[in-house]
């Protein structure tokens, strides 16, 4: 059985036509659709795209932020991996199994000469072929933070790092909560 489709002829188009026009539907001019809200002023869209232009143009050469971070507690275990990093290897680095190769403790530095240490450090782990490297950054509160900043910004620092496969907080023989081990990405991965 087949379906042959109803072809409409002139004099059904044309009552159909009256039909709409009796029951006051009007013809759409314009095919874009209106989401209910106002739309932006050009002069702000433009204040906007300046203020990041010149953002863009101050920021350091560094590849971490040196901005808010969110503040982790003096002695929340911190992790972080991958999606695609094996369980099995992410398990041995959270047991201590994986041997750390090179070490770094930004005991002492300011903020932002952490951020340049560590950033140097993983730039010459990298470059070294290490695979798993400590990072000593303690649970101390800042002077004028109530959250340790060196830890919060270290687990901020290392989530943004391209070469960090994964990184959690290292057993109590190698500093605790104090101190993470970080996976990094071998070269030609």
């Amino acid at each position: 059985m087949s379906r042959r489709r109803h072809s409409p002829n002139d004099e059904e188009i044309s009552a159909f036509r009256q039909a709409l026009q009796e029951a006051g539907v009007r013809q759409i001019k314009n095919d874009l659709a209106d989401p209910g809200r106002p739309k932006r002023e050009r002069d702000a869209q433009a204040a906007r795209r300046q203020a990041a232009v010149k953002s863009e143009s101050q920021i350091t050469t560094g590849r971490t932020s040196d901005g808010r971070v969110e503040a982790v507690r003096p002695s929340e275990y911190l992790e972080f991996s991958v999606n695609d990093l094996p369980y099995r290897t992410f398990s041995q680095l959270k047991r201590g199994q994986t041997p750390w190769q090179a070490g770094l403790d930004l005991h002492g530095y300011t903020l932002e000469e952490a951020r340049t240490e560590l950033e140097s450090f993983l730039t010459d782990a990298a470059a070294q072929h290490l695979h798993c490297v400590l990072v000593v950054h303690g649970k101390a509160w800042g002077a004028t933070a109530d959250f340790p900043v060196l830890k919060s910004h270290t687990n901020a620092w290392l989530r943004e790092w391209p070469g960090v496969l994964a990184f959690c907080s290292a057993v109590d023989a190698d500093g605790g909560t104090g101190a993470v081990y970080v996976l990094l990405r071998k070269r030609g991965r």
